[in-house]
């Protein structure tokens, strides 16, 4: 029995040693010998090596990059181009962007507006070492959630990526960014860091750098800059798009909310005393005007639509733009851009004098010409010289239509028929139909009792002014419906006026673009094509946006409801050529059949309208008074004298001045 005992023990310990050899793995995990949520928790050690490894990886892995990635060349990376905008028939209209940046020396620039974009952008800029970590995990998060990367980086990334990298917004171009950053800070100074990014930062207006931003924002070098328009400029650097406060309400109120936290952030980061903060109560308004000599005269209107039409349509922003490079065709033919402003000119000169009389002050004009096949943008006038006035008459959306408004009832009228009695019932409507005594439309018709002075019919009512006529016209055929077929014939919806009894005579306030285009689409037999100003736009060889592509025009009307419509304007064209005293009424004719719409003696709204279209040219001319920082328009009243009907006569003198050149010209070039 002892004897047993003794041997079987060594061969119970032999097993033992060699199950648990066995049993032995490198990585103990899920854990043996544990049980349940134990199981699954990693040990210290395990935690440890995993801890050790990764940092490890990391490190060379940064190491790696770090080692492999150089300071790209500057000179080539920082190289901003030219935008190059070409006429129709391919020369040149003008070329952008090359002469505003002005490189200046940091001790150029005051130090309240370094100041200023040291609090806003990166308060630790002398302390760092030029990255953001917090900036580059964002990235790398917002990237592979799919969201717009985020932003975040110091001042030295914001000069890297300005000067040695592209704008894309990628984990690898942002990492490029990371190292090459720290890189920077080893080599440069903190002084050429700041004063490179000064001098390769966007502002907006075409603006990069802080000299060109002085100069596009307040007429003056950096060097005369105070800290409140420090302050201001410094904004813009978050988004020039969202804080020019010249280009709308919204803007400028965020753009004054920033200019005082950027001031308030200098008091509480040391940079400015709270007496000199007390000084910079009021906001620094900037000018309301563009100040580059290259887009003198019409050029920069042309160039400002054209843009506008570019990110709409390739959703580009005002900094791809600005980065240069793009040759860009546009629909304007440079004769007929030519035309207008000479006769806009004209009849300026010959017929308004604020001189004579204080009621010819503030007159502006506005005019654009539309080809209706299909809706190329062919001249324009936006008002005087460009580099004196920041607002595009020929695209502004402050003007009341007035009765050049009416065609548009008309044509709902005639496609929806109208309400003849208050049980709802409807009614087919013709040009022809009259209001008789009881209110309520008459059909022509040989029992019916006929028009007349009191009673005009609708095509009469259209050359007269008949605002009463229209007013019924367009309760009777639904606000809702005139509304609708306005903005199917071309006029944008953001234009339209509140739906009240006076919507039908003219409150919405389109652009002359825009009223050239919904006219168009009556000479065009009811088929509809927006208006377009860009035919081609090229980058390194490559077009871009796809703008060779047309969309085909679309069926806004019926086309013997357009036809109608065009018939009564001819009538209303003839009597407005007429009635504008010193019009050639010869000339007028010879451009041939014409469809036209006019403000008239009955309009009370500010401002006169002459809208003619032909098959081959629609043009929308539009007069006003408006006074620098005054919302409201001024009255027309008296304008150009007590015989010219609230100005009305000017629009058409214009029109056929234009017109008539155009004529003239056509014919010229028949002969030979």
């Amino acid at each position: 029995m002892s004897k047993h005992r003794h041997t079987s023990r060594p061969r119970s310990r032999s097993r033992g040693k060699e199950g648990a050899a066995a049993g032995r793995r490198l990585v103990d995990y899920p854990r043996r010998g544990r049980r349940g949520v134990r199981r699954w928790l990693p040990s210290w050690r395990l935690t440890s090596a995993v801890f050790v490894l990764g940092a490890g990886g990391t490190a060379g892995l940064f190491a790696y990059v770090y080692t492999s990635v150089d300071i790209p060349d500057e000179n080539v990376a920082a190289r901003q181009e030219a935008n190059i905008y070409y006429w129709s028939d391919g020369t040149q209209m003008v070329s952008t962007g090359a002469l505003n940046r002005t490189i200046i020396r940091l001790s150029d620039v005051p130090s309240s507006a370094q100041n200023a974009v040291i609090a806003a952008e990166n308060e630790s800029f002398y302390r760092d070492s030029g990255v953001s970590f917090k900036g580059l995990a964002r990235a790398v998060v917002s990237t592979v959630q799919g969201q717009e990367t985020q932003g975040g980086s110091t001042i030295t990334q914001q000069y890297v990526k300005n000067t040695y990298l592209s704008q894309e917004k990628t984990v690898s171009r942002k990492a490029k960014e990371f190292v090459i950053a720290l890189k920077v800070d080893r080599s440069k100074s903190k002084q050429e860091i700041l004063q490179g990014y000064l001098n390769t930062s966007w502002f907006g207006r075409g603006a990069y750098g802080i000299d060109a931003a002085a100069q596009a924002y307040y007429g003056i070098p950096a060097k005369q800059l105070n800290p409140s328009q420090s302050a201001l400029l410094a904004s813009l650097l978050k988004g020039a798009e969202l804080y020019d406060p010249s280009t709308g309400p919204k803007n400028h109120e965020r753009a004054l909310e920033r200019w005082a936290w950027i001031l308030d952030r200098q008091v509480a980061t040391g940079r400015m005393s709270r007496e000199e903060r007390e000084r910079y109560r009021t906001f620094p308004e900037p000018l309301k005007k563009s100040t580059s000599t290259s887009l003198g005269g019409q050029t920069g209107y042309l160039v400002d639509v054209v843009n506008k039409y570019i990110k709409q349509r390739a959703l580009l922003t005002d900094q791809d733009l600005a980065h240069g490079g793009y040759r860009i065709h546009t629909t304007f033919d440079r004769d007929r851009t030519r035309q207008l402003t000479k006769s806009v000119e004209n009849v300026l000169e010959r017929d308004i004098d604020p001189k004579k009389r204080d009621t010819d002050a503030h007159v502006q004009v506005g005019a654009a010409s539309v080809r209706p096949s299909d809706g190329a943008l062919l001249a324009l006038y936006g008002g005087p010289d460009a580099t004196k006035r920041f607002v595009n008459n020929a695209d502004t959306t402050g003007v009341p239509s007035g009765s050049a408004f009416k065609p548009f009832v008309l044509a709902a009228a005639l496609r929806h028929g109208a309400r003849a009695s208050r049980d709802g019932e409807r009614q087919n409507v013709t040009s022809g139909s009259h209001y008789g005594d009881d209110g309520t439309l008459v059909q022509p018709s040989g029992d019916a009792p006929g028009p007349d002075d009191a009673h005009p019919t609708l095509r009469q009512a259209l050359a007269t002014g008949g605002n009463a006529t229209y007013a019924r016209l367009g309760r009777d055929v639904g606000l809702e419906r005139v509304r609708d077929t306005a903005v199917a014939a071309g006029l944008l919806r953001d234009s339209m006026a509140p739906l009240d009894d006076t919507f039908p005579i003219g409150t919405s306030t389109p652009s002359a673009i825009r009223v050239a285009a919904g006219y168009g689409t009556f000479v065009n037999r009811g088929l509809q094509n927006d208006p377009y100003s860009v035919t081609k736009l090229v980058k390194d060889g490559r077009s871009v946006g796809g703008f060779e592509s047309r969309a085909k025009a679309s069926r806004a009307l019926p086309e013997g409801v357009a036809t109608e419509v065009a018939d009564s304007l001819r009538e209303a064209g003839e009597q407005s050529v007429g009635d504008a005293q010193g019009v050639d009424e010869r000339t007028a004719r010879a451009v041939g059949p014409f469809a036209a719409g006019r403000t008239g003696d009955q309009d009370r709204l500010r401002s006169a309208w002459f809208v003619g279209s032909t098959e081959e040219l629609s043009t929308a001319v539009t007069m006003f008074r408006t006074k620098p920082d005054e919302p409201q328009l001024l009255p027309m009243s008296d304008v150009g004298g007590a015989d010219s009907r609230r100005g009305s006569v000017f629009p058409a003198r214009i029109w056929t001045d234009y017109m008539g050149a155009y004529v003239a010209s056509r014919n010229s070039r028949g002969k030979s």
